[in-house]
């Protein structure tokens, strides 16, 4: 039988080839992941930050190199499935290259100097660039690196490393000061539906073996959070399942299968995603009402302090697909909403998660965010500052506001002392306990008191300093 995903579409099954033989064929195809890798700049999805008209990496796409005064090779850094290989490999079509990759986790010194020495050779014999693609780079040793050094120094090669890694911290610095380093963005859903729908239909892809639902492609969007592999290796396995039915629907009593007549494609549904990537689909629309419903009560449970809850919404917003840093920002303003003064670490915490979220990226950010989800539900809660700001602002709005006090008023330019600027003023520190009498806010709001702590946490012992510095601020 004829691969259905040979190179020739005329020797593929078509839809009037049983549906067992279409199931055995798309299980003995290549990987989709590998079929349907561009084969030009153009046919990239996403990344078109770095793949505008005129960009470094387009025309070193098109040219193989970037002119005397610029680098050479690049270093692509960015989350998996973001097309780092696929950049590779597309640079390496281009002109009359040739392509060499080598693996961190494998490749040892003697491995990298013996791509070298061949890129020199196939330079000056053959006149023939060679791209090297390294994966992982970040895994390499110092000495490793510095064996790299030569050969993009001397443009032996087009050296393209990729690394999940920040390269600040992971490339060695003469080879990063001669590389370009590039960022990679996670797809957006949109580049995802893009390819989902592309491979159903390409003849390198599923040549439209299957239809795909509505409601099973958004699954398939959710689950890949932005990773192009991951979208294409479950779209595989969902086709997959839907042929297998399909082929057991027609077999039954010479029924018609799933696809509902003579010629009709199978139609991979929700229910073939579900069972064949054996999770269920979460019911949570990124745009819609579960959206708001899920966050408010993952906002609430925090707040309640019941941890338990918090993680469970938390869960459901990772397994629906939900950005990450996102639930990283939801966190930083509970931390200062519900949190506040009662325990302050929590917004460290909270900011920290943040940042660490944007460098590290899914899976492994969700072990970030539920740190910072049990900090923030089992500290003790106060909503002290966010009443005293709301307080403050409200009082602005009103026009309660009046001029700043002249002794506080900039006395620096010229001139300002003549206008009474600054005089009297007390400067705090040259009293012994560092607070002294004074009046600090304008006259129409002496005595307003906005920050009210509570006795819970940290914030009991801020209640209690509070109380001394206003009454040494009120003089009495």
């Amino acid at each position: 039988m004829a691969d259905l995903f040979s190179a020739d579409p005329d020797d593929e099954p078509g839809a009037g080839a049983p549906a067992g033989a279409r199931a055995r064929a798309l299980a003995a195809g290549a990987p989709l992941a590998v079929r349907m890798r561009p084969r030009s700049v153009d046919e990239v999805v996403g990344q078109q930050h770095l793949l505008g008209p005129g960009s470094p990496l387009r025309r070193l796409a098109a040219e193989g190199d970037l002119g005397r005064a610029g680098p050479a090779s690049v270093v692509l850094w960015g989350p998996p499935g973001t097309g780092k290989t696929t950049l590779a490999h597309v640079i390496a079509r281009s002109g009359r290259r040739r392509f060499a990759e080598l693996s961190a986790v494998t490749a040892g010194v003697k491995d990298v100097r013996r791509v070298m020495e061949e890129a020199r050779d196939t330079r000056d014999l053959h006149g023939r660039q060679t791209v090297l693609f390294l994966d992982e780079i970040h895994r390499f040793t110092k000495a490793q690196q510095d064996a790299l050094l030569p050969g993009v120094e001397n443009r032996w090669v087009v050296l393209v490393a990729a690394t999940t890694e920040n390269p600040s911290f992971s490339v060695v610095t003469p080879l990063l000061s001669r590389s370009l380093l590039l960022t990679l963005r996670p797809l957006d859903d949109d580049d995802v539906r893009s390819l989902l729908r592309a491979a159903v239909a390409d003849p390198r892809g599923l040549a439209g073996e299957v239809a795909l639902s509505e409601q099973a492609l958004e699954h398939l969007v959710r689950l890949a959070g932005g990773d192009a592999r991951r979208a294409l290796i479950a779209l595989e396995a969902a086709a997959g399942a839907a042929l297998e039915s399909d082929a057991a629907g027609a077999g039954e009593a010479g029924e018609a299968g799933p696809g509902e007549g003579p010629g009709a494609v199978p139609v991979v549904s929700l229910e073939h995603a579900e069972r064949a990537l054996d999770r269920a689909a979460v019911r949570y629309d990124r745009a819609g009402d579960q959206h708001y419903d899920v966050v408010s009560a993952f906002i609430k449970s925090m707040r309640g302090s019941d941890v338990d809850a918090a993680l469970h919404y938390l869960a459901r917003m990772v397994e629906a697909g939900e950005d990450p840093r996102f639930i990283a920002r939801r966190i930083v303003i509970a931390a200062s909403e519900d949190v506040g003064m009662a325990d302050p670490s929590a917004l460290q915490t909270a900011v920290a998660a943040m940042h660490a979220v944007a460098q590290i990226g899914m899976p492994e950010a969700r072990i970030v965010l539920a740190q910072a989800v049990v900090h923030n539900a089992t500290a003790p809660k106060s909503n002290a500052v966010y009443n005293g700001v709301n307080a403050a602002i409200a009082d602005v709005r009103a026009g309660a506001a009046g001029p700043v006090p002249a002794h506080l008023r900039d006395a620096h330019y010229a001139g300002a002392k003549r206008l009474g600027h600054g005089g009297g003023y007390v400067y705090p520190h040259d009293t012994p306990s560092g607070v002294t009498a004074q009046q600090y806010a304008p006259d129409e709001l002496v005595g307003r008191e906005y920050y009210t702590p509570t006795d819970r946490g940290f914030e009991a012992q801020v209640r209690e300093r509070l109380a001394r510095l206003r009454r040494v601020l009120r003089g009495r």
